[in-house]
C-alpha cells in the first residue's frame, strides 16, 4: 500500500466514547458508518494565527538547553509546554520538526536586545517536544500567547501562536477569538493544570504537513486502547500504569526518554479486551525527569501519557 493511501486509512474501535475523551489534542474521532461500528480518525491541521509573527521576531534564536526555555531566576510562574509532531492525518509522527518559540516575559515585555524567552527546540526521535518557561504576561489587551515557528524536516514553515483556556481576553481578541477558516483559533487554546510542583502544565499537539515514521503498520484496521493514568505522577520508585484494550490485540507498553529512547518495556503479549495496571519501577542510573508512557496496539502507537520521575 502507496503512503499516500495509508494517509486515508480507517481505524476501528469499540467503546469509541472513552477514546473520544482520551485522544489527544491534535485528533478526534468522528463516526463515519455507524452500521459496523468503525469511525474515521480525523487530525486538526495546525493553524496560521491572525497576527502572524507579529512585531517581536529576533532571527537565529539560541537552541534551548535541557527543556529550559526561561532561566531559573527568571521571574514568574513556571510552565510546561509538551506535545508531538503528527502529519496531516496523525499516521505518522515527525521526528526533528524544529519548534521555535518565543514570548513576553511575565511583565508583558519582549526582550529585543538579547535572547531571553526566545530558543528553539526539535521534536526527538518519537516526535515528542518539551520546553519549561513561565506563563507569558499580557499585554495590549491581547490574551497571554506563546509564538510558534514551525519547521517539518524539507516541508513548509507554519508561523502561529498558542493560547491558554479560561484567559478573559480571549473572546474580545482579534486573532484568539476566531472559531473557523484559516485563522481557527479553537484547537490552539489548551487547557493548563497545576503539577505536583506547583508548575502549570499543558499538551499541544502539533500536526502539519510533513514527511514522518508510520505510527503502527499499513493495516487498515487497527483496534484501540488507552493510557488512562500513571500515578502518582510525578512518582518517586514506582508508578502505576492503567490502561484498557478495546478488542483483543498484540499490545506493547513502551517507556521513552525526551531523547525518544526507550527506557523500558513494561508490557508486550497478546491481551484480550480488558483494563489493565502495569508497574514501572526505573533502575537507579534512570534519571529524574519527563518521560513518556505509550501504548501500542497491534504495533500502531494509539497513545502516550507523560509522566515525571522525581526523587
Amino acid at each position: 500500500m502507496s503512503k499516500n493511501n495509508r494517509r486515508q486509512f480507517l481505524k476501528n474501535t469499540s467503546l469509541a466514547a472513552i477514546g473520544l475523551g482520551t485522544l489527544s489534542t491534535a485528533c478526534e474521532v468522528k463516526a463515519e458508518n455507524t452500521t459496523n461500528d468503525k469511525t474515521l480518525l480525523t487530525c486538526d491541521k495546525t493553524t496560521l494565527d491572525y497576527y502572524g509573527e507579529g512585531p517581536f521576531y529576533t532571527d537565529s534564536p539560541p537552541m534551548i538547553q535541557d527543556h529550559q526555555l526561561a532561566a531559573a531566576d527568571e521571574p514568574g510562574t513556571r510552565m510546561i509546554i509538551s506535545g508531538r509532531v503528527y502529519n496531516l492525518d496523525c499516521s505518522e509522527f515527525i521526528p526533528e520538526t524544529v519548534v521555535d518559540v518565543w514570548h513576553a516575559n511575565d511583565a508583558g515585555q519582549y526582550d529585543n536586545d538579547s535572547y531571553n524567552l526566545r530558543g528553539f527546540t526539535r521534536s526527538n526521535a518519537q516526535g515528542f517536544y518539551m520546553f519549561e518557561t513561565v506563563m507569558p504576561g499580557k499585554y495590549a489587551s491581547r490574551p497571554a500567547h506563546i509564538h510558534f515557528k514551525i519547521k517539518p524536516p524539507g516541508f513548509e514553515l507554519l508561523t502561529t501562536q498558542l493560547y491558554f483556556a479560561g484567559d478573559t481576553s480571549i473572546p474580545n481578541d482579534a486573532a484568539a477569538s476566531i472559531t473557523s477558516g484559516t485563522y481557527d483559533a479553537t484547537n490552539r487554546i489548551i487547557p493548563l493544570t497545576t503539577n505536583a510542583d506547583g508548575k502549570l502544565e499543558g499538551t499541544w499537539d502539533i500536526v502539519v504537513n510533513g514527511e514522518g515514521i508510520m505510527t503502527g503498520t499499513s493495516d487498515i484496521h487497527l483496534d484501540k486502547g488507552i493510557v488512562y493514568s500513571v500515578s502518582p505522577n510525578p512518582f518517586l520508585d514506582k508508578g502505576i500504569i492503567k490502561y484498557g484494550v478495546f478488542k483483543k490485540s498484540k499490545v506493547s507498553l513502551l517507556v521513552y526518554d525526551m531523547q525518544g529512547r526507550e527506557v523500558a518495556n513494561l508490557e508486550e503479549k497478546i491481551l484480550p479486551a480488558e483494563k489493565y495496571e502495569a508497574v514501572w519501577t526505573p533502575e537507579d542510573s534512570l534519571p529524574n525527569g519527563h518521560y513518556f508512557v505509550a501504548l501500542k496496539i497491534n504495533d500502531l502507537q494509539v497513545h502516550y501519557l507523560k509522566v515525571v520521575r522525581q526523587r
